[in-house]
């Protein structure tokens, strides 16, 4: 039995006061515990280091929404320049979302403007085609655990291109809303998943919306918030208020003021823990530091620490690459580490690795969830094939 409510999808602005007293207390916590994350990760000296390793854990918990499950492991390894057929297809959609965000952040970064044509770049990336928006009926979206249609999108092209034109706007155009960048986020991320524009990944390309929304905002200078893991944890929650929205036709301000809340609620605890996974690294990275500069004297060189934790698997030639060094000096180094207790030495295939286990473990500690938590409400988008379809 299909259970689909009708839903008109609002130009933006909304008419909504939204700025409720405990809207703007939950923003007031989000924004401070943001600005305190922007401030601690100008402690780590490389800036590369948490866009590495913080953004391959945002692919991993944003893919783990959709049931796309992969390990640490998997990845780290996928990592490391194995055979491209090797890694299994789950592995493959998560290192892709990475190399969306990336790219994504590549493009905002010197413009601070977020245009359609970015968007469409990032989804290009992340689902390995360039479908473009969709201009085809045929797109519903099914609650897993029955099948039920939920919400049916927008299925003219013309209506899903004059939605997104209207959404590009309220994004980029300060004047037109003087909301809170946070609020306007919350906002941005429901009306994209309502509009629902492409195919195939709106999920996925939506939560990259929400970082680089950040970053064009100067709340962030890097994409480091971890915002996928909230979802997660809370994956039935995320779909029941966005769908009371679309229950109620946008004619009840308090299901927005609900689903902004909650948005606000996973920006504060999403910065806690980022802020404090962000300090362990640059503990580890100094104690790390204290251990190597003795032992190495007059041949310490601060590109050794780095490529440490760029990425918690390494390899002969990435210490010759990033340093600069012969393979022999590469080598030598590395194993002068095992020595010192800071890798783990493992042969893979012809090919002997470097693991730095401790960086590796605390990713791992990070990262621990109950993936069933809520699993029954996860929704997913269906292509329907009419008859007279594709």
């Amino acid at each position: 039995m299909e259970i689909q409510k009708a839903y008109t999808i609002p130009d933006l602005p909304l008419q909504y006061d939204l700025e409720t007293k405990e809207v703007l207390r939950q923003v007031n916590r989000a924004n401070r515990k943001l600005a305190e994350l922007k401030g601690v990760a100008q402690t780590i000296p490389n800036e590369r280091i948490l866009i590495s390793s913080l953004t391959l854990q945002e692919a991993k918990d944003s893919s783990a929404v959709e049931n796309i499950v992969t390990t640490q492991d998997d990845l780290y390894k996928a990592g490391l320049d194995f055979k491209y057929q090797l890694i299994n297809a789950a592995t493959k959609e998560v290192l892709f979302y990475r190399e969306a965000i990336n790219e994504g952040f590549r493009i905002v970064r010197g413009k601070n403007i977020l245009t359609l044509n970015d968007i469409k770049r990032v989804q290009e990336i992340l689902e390995q085609n360039s479908a473009g928006f969709r201009t085809t009926p045929g797109t519903q979206l099914k609650r897993s655990s029955d099948g039920a249609v939920v919400y049916t999108p927008p299925q003219d092209g013309t209506e899903i291109v004059r939605h997104m034109a209207n959404l590009e706007q309220f994004i980029n155009d300060t004047q037109l809303s003087q909301l809170d960048p946070l609020i306007k986020m919350a906002i941005i991320h429901h009306q994209f998943e309502s509009i629902h524009p492409f195919y195939d990944g709106n999920g996925r390309t939506g939560r990259i919306i929400n970082i680089l929304y950040l970053v064009i905002s100067g709340l962030l200078d890097l994409p480091i918030l971890y915002l996928s893991r909230y979802i997660t944890r809370n994956k039935g929650e995320y779909y029941r208020l966005i769908q009371a929205i679309r229950d109620k036709n946008t004619n009840n301000a308090a299901e927005w003021e609900a689903w902004i809340i909650f948005v606000l609620k996973g920006v504060e605890v999403t910065a806690i823990d980022t802020i404090t996974l962000v300090k362990k690294i640059g503990e580890m990275m100094d104690e790390y530091k204290r251990i190597i500069r003795p032992a190495f004297g007059g041949k310490y060189n601060h590109e050794l620490l780095n490529s440490l934790f760029y990425h918690p698997y390494t390899k002969i030639g990435h210490i010759e690459a990033n340093m600069q060094v012969s393979r022999q000096t590469a080598s030598r180094y590395l194993e002068k580490l095992v020595e010192l207790g800071l890798l783990q030495k493992e042969k893979m295939w012809k090919e002997n690795y470097y693991i730095n286990t401790r960086l590796m473990n605390l990713f791992i500690d990070f990262g621990k969830y109950d993936a069933s938590d809520n699993r029954d409400d996860s929704v997913e988008s269906v292509y329907v094939k009419e008859k007279e379809g594709l």
